[in-house]
């Protein structure tokens, strides 16, 4: 993943519910800043630096709508009690006793209206101040939220509760007119209800923070002699850093002295230590178990891998999945409706069935505060927060909610042989030299593989090493799925597949010509890897077919066809052909690819879902949509596709309980069977719930 220099991030208060997110970045879009994004989970805003604007006017733009934006090296952060929750205790100080009067004799002093009233007074100021500020500023950006309907239910029990005391004074039917304790509950619950939806998203980025406190600490720097402590955001690319037994990794890097037994499992879930050795990469954020090594910083701040992988999960809710336009659609209208719904309560009630105008006026605030749209933008998000940040502490890096749509429904995993079903590493068999000397044969394909990335390729330059010499060849030129040639002293040398030759021979793995004339042949030996068999399995056992598609030869593939058993088999195919086979696929049935993210770029790229197993390489990052961490672990597969899975029904869960929740509720307050101020407590809690399944997500045994 390539890291934006031009992208600036803010922090962002005042947000209190996913709709202030989506108002905060309508206004930003239409006041043409680019590429804003805008996370409710996480309270940061997103965007690109442009010529004609600069981070002080975003701040001031974001600002005018009654929220404090800061730069992120500017926020502080508060271990105190936040500022909701000072405000929550405030009211209830005032609402408790106001509360009361109603199971309080006729004589109590809390029955007196004065008293009633200068207690709602601070109570109705704090929920003006609070709800207003967030209703103003969602009807300013044409994105009504939650708080318009609190903020009009409650003015409008205030309001009355006046009116009827005004035109009522001193006769004993002015108890009848008063609401004061409903306006003061009201506030009062829905304070506490942002108060626990507040903890509880707090609850949804616990992964975010876990990544990120990996990234502090010291580090042992050595310059010119000299060990000096240096935080790791200090740290340098070219340093040269000392790491030794219980030691964190600094930074991304290469070991230049030493060797260290490494515990990857917090980045890769990879639970078995790995030895590290010379010239060998290290991941910034791994811990030393044994040993003691000097490491080249090769990566540092953004650009190491545990920092890419706390921005995917950081920004997850950014490639939102399609079942998300449903509840977006339904909450940029919502609120209207409710406040239309409202009105005709009170109408209908009162003209078409002869409620009193009180009751009435009771119904039309119940419909107000019972109505919950935050629900519906709070269903997704937190969900795929809570997804994605526990596939990263399996090693799974998943691109967004969108993948994680994808990846639930598809129909056919295809699976590259080479690298992803075995272990890549080949062992020589046999190299059988027909014409020449063999030293110099085995030179000849030294000199030529070693310009090859192929993974057979890098295995006969390691292999053939120690025993070949230095060739100095002009006009290289490497043909994907061929072959390599190159000319040498007047003499034409090509090395490759069976395609090379006219006839197209499948004996042998791979030839060696002079000048189109055969000289040696090469056999090699490609290991599985151990858990291949039982993920072909699980595969399976999830409705799945799994699809061999290589360009190996058909005899190897129907070998490894026997030991997996495939639902189709694609030999020998080119990487234009695995393109067009992915194609086909794909206009079927979701597919997703299953390849190393290099070579089989264009087909992860085509595929429904792209995934890449790697070595934590950036290409793999930038190339696919899923990414799995442990190149030795194909168990990681299923367990991303069960996180997909888990997660979507989650979020349907969550969607059905915000639309189920809505359509139950609001009849019912409607009909007046419930009092505003149950109204105000069910929906408190109705974004909690939603909240609280995501947060399931997190615990619940899913493999």
């Amino acid at each position: 993943m390539e890291v934006n220099k031009q992208k600036e991030i803010l922090a962002i208060q005042g947000m209190t519910c996913a709709n202030c997110a989506l108002g905060i970045k309508k206004h930003l879009d239409k006041k043409g800043i680019q590429q804003v994004q805008v996370n409710f989970a996480t309270s940061e805003a997103t965007f690109n630096k442009e010529r004609n604007y600069n981070t002080k006017d975003v701040i001031s733009l974001i600002n005018e709508l009654g929220y404090k934006a800061k730069k992120m090296e500017d926020e502080i952060e508060d271990s105190g009690i936040s500022s909701i929750e000072k405000k929550f205790f405030f009211t209830l100080i005032f609402t408790l006793p106001l509360f009361s009067h109603m199971f309080l004799p006729e004589e109590s002093f809390l029955q007196n209206v004065f008293v009633q009233f200068f207690l709602c007074l601070p109570v109705f100021f704090v929920g003006v101040w609070h709800f207003g500020k967030s209703a103003y500023s969602s009807l300013k950006t044409g994105l009504p939220n939650m708080d318009v309907l609190i903020l009009m239910g409650s003015s409008a029990a205030f309001f009355y509760s006046i009116y009827g005391w005004l035109i009522n004074y001193g006769t004993p039917e002015v108890h009848h007119y008063l609401f004061f304790e409903t306006t003061a509950t009201i506030i009062t619950l829905v304070l506490l209800g942002n108060v626990l939806e507040q903890r509880s998203v707090k609850q949804t980025t616990t992964a975010i923070r876990e990544l990120s406190e990996i990234k502090t600490g010291l580090a042992k720097r050595e310059v010119n002699g000299e060990i000096e402590d240096v935080p790791f955001n200090e740290i340098n690319v070219n340093d040269i850093l000392i790491v030794n037994t219980g030691d964190k990794i600094p930074v991304d890097g290469k070991v230049v002295w030493g060797s260290a037994l490494i515990d990857e499992s917090m980045l890769t879930g990879e639970s078995i230590p790995v030895t590290k050795e010379l010239e060998e990469m290290v991941i910034g954020g791994t811990i030393v178990k044994s040993g003691s090594i000097k490491m080249k910083a090769t990566s540092v701040g953004d650009d190491t891998l545990l920092s890419q992988i706390i921005e995917l999960v950081k920004n997850a809710e950014d490639n939102k999945p399609d079942i998300q336009s449903l509840g977006d659609k339904v909450s940029g209208i919502f609120v209207p409706v409710v406040l239309l719904i409202a009105i005709l309560t009170y109408f209908v009630s009162h003209y078409a069935f002869g409620v009193l105008v009180t009751d009435a006026f009771l119904r039309s605030i119940a419909v107000l505060v019972i109505s919950c749209p935050c629900a519906m933008g709070l269903a997704t998000p937190t969900a795929v927060m809570v997804g994605i940040g526990r596939a990263a502490k399996q090693g799974i890096l998943l691109k967004g909610g969108g993948t994680l749509e994808k990846l639930a429904s598809v129909k056919n995993i295809v699976f590259d042989k080479t690298g992803t079903l075995t272990t890549g590493e080949f062992i020589i068999k046999q190299i059988k030299v027909i014409e020449g000397e063999e030293m110099f044969v085995k030179s000849v394909i030294y000199n030529l593989e070693k310009h090859s990335s192929h993974p057979i390729a890098q295995s006969l330059v390691s292999g053939l090493k120690t025993e070949a010499q230095n060739l100095e060849f002009e006009k290289i030129k490497e043909e994907k799925g061929i072959g390599i040639s190159a000319i040498y002293k007047g003499d034409k040398y090509q090395i490759g597949s069976g395609r090379l030759l006219k006839e197209n021979n499948n004996e042998h793995d791979l030839y060696l010509l002079k000048n189109n004339k055969i000289i040696a042949f090469i056999d090699i030996e490609d290991e599985l890897k151990k858990d291949a068999k039982t993920v072909i399995e699980k595969v399976k056992a999830l409705g799945i077919a799994p699809i061999l598609l290589s360009g190996d030869k058909a005899r190897k593939c129907e070998d490894l066809n026997e030991k997996l058993n495939f639902s189709k088999v694609y030999a020998e195919q080119l990487p234009n052909e695995k393109l067009e086979k992915i194609k086909q696929l794909v206009n079927k049935n979701p597919t997703a690819m299953f390849g190393d993210g290099i070579n089989d770029a264009p087909a992860l790229a085509q595929s429904t879902v792209g995934i890449s197993i790697s070595n934590a390489t950036q290409v793999a990052i930038q190339s696919a949509d899923v990414i799995l961490l442990n190149k030795n672990e194909l168990s990681q597969l299923p367990k991303a596709l069960q996180v997909a899975r888990h997660t979507l029904l989650t979020i349907k869960q969550n969607l059905f309980w915000a639309f189920a929740y809505n359509i139950v509720a609001i009849p019912i307050a409607a009909m007046g069977f419930l009092n505003p101020m149950w109204g105000a407590l069910f929906m408190a809690f109705s974004d909690v719930i939603v909240i609280g399944n995501s947060i399931r997500l997190k615990y619940k045994k899913i493999f």
